[in-house]
């Protein structure tokens, strides 16, 4: 149930960064609320994370045998290890923002992802 709450709040994230390579004005919710709406150059940066989000979504998913594995048992647990550091990381990145969007809207989606990580990581 764990790998499913951490999907889904991953999913929120990854629709927000599709959202804002969209070029929509919600630039405020990332990279330090700089821009309100990302420059068309730095939206290339949310097309890649955005790929990397979809694949955190399939492999916490798979850590929870919702879905099937790509990868080994070892080599799953690994990667939703890393995912929970970055996450920790992200979390760290995102209570330190000046924008108030990002600090009280992104940390708190990005503190639960990653205890859902750890969670399921720790515990393959």
């Amino acid at each position: 149930m764990i790998q499913i709450l951490g999907a889904i709040l991953f999913g929120i994230v990854a629709i927000l960064t599709m959202l804002i390579g969209l070029g929509l004005p919600l630039g405020e919710f990332s990279m330090g609320g700089k821009y309100k709406v990302i420059p068309s150059k730095l939206r290339i940066l949310c097309w890649i994370s955005l790929v990397i989000q979809l694949f955190a979504i399939i492999v916490i998913l798979q850590a929870g045998n919702i879905v099937p594995l790509w990868f080994s048992i070892k080599t799953t647990k690994y990667i939703v290890l890393f995912f929970a550091i970055y996450l920790s990381l992200n979390t760290i990145m995102n209570l330190l923002s000046t924008s108030k969007k990002e600090k009280y809207c992104a940390t708190p989606l990005s503190v639960i992802a990653a205890i859902c990580f750890w969670i399921t990581g720790l515990n393959m």
